[in-house]
């Protein structure tokens, strides 16, 4: 019998309580006097009791009215609290978010930042996919993507927070020497390490290329950061993104920023997706984070 109760019927009845009455409840819930008067009998049929007591003072709920009453407002305010959810005021964001960035830049940027997100909003799960390959957003192979690139595609949404260069650097104990510094194309004659075919689309890449004599090149690498080491490690020298080498003591930079090499530092997600709360919040706080990394980013420091 009980189950016939619909969430309507528990408003009538608090709304009667409230009001100690019908006309105060019609008025409360928009209905005439008659539908109140109408149902209340009805509902009060259906659970084979009295609901309220009919005074000349007005109506007083009976024990069973007052539960009835009670259980609407705690009902109300779970329907409340639910719809404040749903709005993403009163709950933290969380759930699973799948990041697709570069090995260089989690390794030498984003793990701290990412660490400091994660004590910020515990109850949102990292996924990281690192690769070079670029991801399909659209696709939801990842939620969001952290990468170098002067066009991040059109279907996507989010901002472009520094300008990523790259400079010449070499091992710190073989700076230039006194002809290098007249002439920094005599740096052609040293031993260079670059790229590898796996990245011939990198803009350092098609400068050793198309400036360094093959017989030059001591070393390729599939990897930045492999090339990072091989430079460190006396191999030669080479291109290097500014946030690579200069956090490594063991090298120094040979020639100034190049344009040439320099790509956009985007942060990007799906407009599908922008306002999920935990799209935004990962957004906002690394894009925040990324932004007081500016000066190493673009090798200003």
């Amino acid at each position: 019998m009980h189950s016939s109760l619909a969430w309507d019927d528990f408003r009538l009845i608090k709304a009667i309580a409230d009001h100690d009455g019908l006309t105060g409840a019609a008025a409360a819930l928009s209905v005439n006097h008659s539908t109140v008067f109408r149902r209340l009998g009805q509902i009060e049929e259906l659970l084979g009791q009295p609901l309220f007591e009919r005074r000349k003072t007005g109506y007083v709920a009976t024990v069973a009215g007052a539960e009835m009453a009670a259980l609407a407002g705690r009902m109300d305010e779970d329907v409340t609290a639910f719809s404040r959810r749903l709005a993403g005021r009163d709950v933290a964001p969380s759930g699973e978010l799948r990041v697709t960035t570069t090995d260089t830049l989690y390794l030498n940027v984003l793990l701290p930042i990412f660490a400091a997100f994660r004590g910020a909003h515990p109850a949102i799960r990292l996924d990281v996919v690192i690769g070079n390959q670029t991801l399909n957003l659209s696709k939801r192979d990842a939620d969001v993507a952290i990468r170098a690139n002067d066009a991040p595609g059109e279907t996507l949404v989010g901002r472009r927070l520094a300008t990523l260069n790259w400079a010449i650097y070499g091992r710190v104990t073989h700076g230039p020497t006194p002809d290098e510094q007249a002439d920094p194309a005599a740096f052609f004659q040293r031993d260079w390490v670059a790229l590898g075919d796996q990245l011939s689309h990198v803009k350092a890449a098609r400068f050793v290329r198309e400036k360094v004599a093959p017989e030059r090149i001591a070393l390729k690498s599939s990897a930045v950061l492999g090339l990072a080491e091989a430079v460190e490690q006396g191999l030669g020298i080479g291109p290097l993104p500014c946030f690579i080498a200069d956090q490594r003591p063991g090298l120094t930079r040979l020639m100034p920023p190049d344009p040439e090499f320099s790509t956009g530092l985007w942060i990007l997600t799906h407009p599908d997706i922008r306002n999920a709360p935990r799209v935004r919040a990962f957004m906002d706080f690394c894009g925040a984070e990324l932004a007081k990394k500016r000066a190493l980013i673009e090798g200003t420091l």
